[in-house]
């Protein structure tokens, strides 16, 4: 291969031209420009080569990634490229695989035929494997590999969100599963049967989960979540104070082939507060329009999501209508609503046997239940929560 010509190609680089930009692809072209130069040039490029694939691992899989998070002129028109675009899209794969397939060995025996003995013997450089190719070898398999695996600022993860008004990915997001939830089969089949219609493309409803804490609401969403990952479905979590962040949600969503669900978790409002009325017009669309691959799920203690006051039913009957149709007005506007309810006695029970045969607890029934009702005495009563700490704290005593 002429190392020098893939230099001169790896500036023709054009529907992958923010690929130019990345490190491990200007280090590159750094090392191969340097073959033209002095033999200081090259050790100082090769160098830096060197350093970066030591750190960035398998070169192949990081520029994959770096595609794969990208767009361009082939992902704006990912329905119908025009030919130029594929054939553009072609001569930058083919560079790209070309340089993945140049390994330190390759380098520095042609720096050795060019300046000869002005470099050390090769056996005393550092060195490095070629990186493994892309999975496709030309602009279709490239459209292909898009349509199927998805692209832009969503591809990197499945969890997302807000610091510092950025949209950044979870480092370590919740695994949970929706095996690992115990109990709460109608209201879980419930927000399966709208998350796969949203999923579809079909119409489905934002979603209000209330009720009391402990029953699972947040972790049964992020279950969800885990559960059609692989189908391209992604979370942003907000908090209340971050409801300002929808229009550059609303902006990122509605370039992207994702479905994403904005997650407001523990959703209460002071009356007074402004996030209220701007939560009720991106649930309505508001002037700018919410993304079809946009749908709203929240939790919230209280059904209303407003703190009511004893004041808010005193005055005339006209006075009191208005009042309460402001604190009803915004969970109104939910098309669907799911009740987590603290669990009775069998329920709680039958969901501390399931976790203590998930985690292989050995007890008579009859005790782990006196156990279990103790325990929740002694907490905030029965919920699913206070049912797995018991399970917790029963694992820490047979590990004592």
């Amino acid at each position: 291969m002429d190392l020098q010509m893939l230099a001169l190609d790896l500036d023709f680089l054009s529907v992958l031209r923010n690929l130019a930009q990345h490190p491990l692809v200007q280090k590159y072209r750094n090392a191969l420009r340097a073959l033209s130069g002095t033999p200081h040039d090259f050790a100082e490029a090769y160098g830096a080569l060197c350093a970066e694939v030591y750190q960035s691992g398998d070169q192949g899989q990081v520029l994959l990634r770096s595609l794969h998070c990208d767009t361009n002129a082939l992902t704006d028109t990912i329905d119908h490229p025009s030919a130029n675009v594929i054939s553009a899209a072609s001569h930058d794969v083919r560079t790209l695989n070309d340089l993945l397939s140049v390994s330190g060995s390759e380098l520095l025996d042609t720096a050795k035929s060019i300046f000869g003995q002005a470099l050390p013997s090769i056996s005393v450089l550092p060195t490095f494997a070629s990186g493994s190719a892309l999975p496709f070898t030309d602009g279709d398999g490239l459209r292909a590999y898009y349509q199927d695996k998805g692209f832009g600022f969503f591809a990197d993860a499945t969890f997302y969100a807000v610091d510092k008004e950025k949209i950044v990915p979870v480092v370590h997001p919740d695994p949970v599963r929706l095996t690992d939830l115990k109990g709460y089969a109608h209201q879980k089949a419930q927000i399966l049967t709208n998350t796969r219609a949203f999923l579809a493309g079909r119409a489905a409803n934002n979603i209000l989960l209330y009720g009391d804490k402990g029953t699972g609401k947040s972790s049964t969403v992020k279950a969800v979540v885990n559960e059609y990952a692989k189908e391209g479905l992604k979370i942003i979590e907000l908090s209340v104070t971050q409801i300002s962040m929808f229009p550059v949600i609303c902006t990122y969503a509605a370039h992207s082939p994702y479905k994403i669900i904005v997650f407001l978790d523990d959703l209460t409002f002071e009356r007074e507060d402004e996030n209220f009325a701007t939560l009720k017009a991106f649930i309505e669309g508001g002037l700018t329009g919410k993304p079809d691959n946009l749908i709203l799920y929240a939790t919230s203690n209280r059904r209303h999501l407003i703190r009511e006051r004893f004041s808010d039913r005193e005055g005339d009957d006209v006075h009191r209508r208005d009042t309460l149709e402001t604190v009803t007005s915004l969970s109104d506007r939910f098309g669907l609503e799911i009740t987590f309810s603290v669990p009775e006695r069998d329920e709680y029970l039958m969901i501390v046997d399931q976790l203590a045969e998930d985690c292989g607890i050995e007890m008579e029934a009859e005790q782990l239940h006196l156990l279990a009702e103790r325990f929740a005495l002694r907490r905030n009563g029965r919920s699913p929560r206070t049912a797995r700490q018991f399970i917790q704290m029963q694992l820490a005593q047979e590990m004592a």
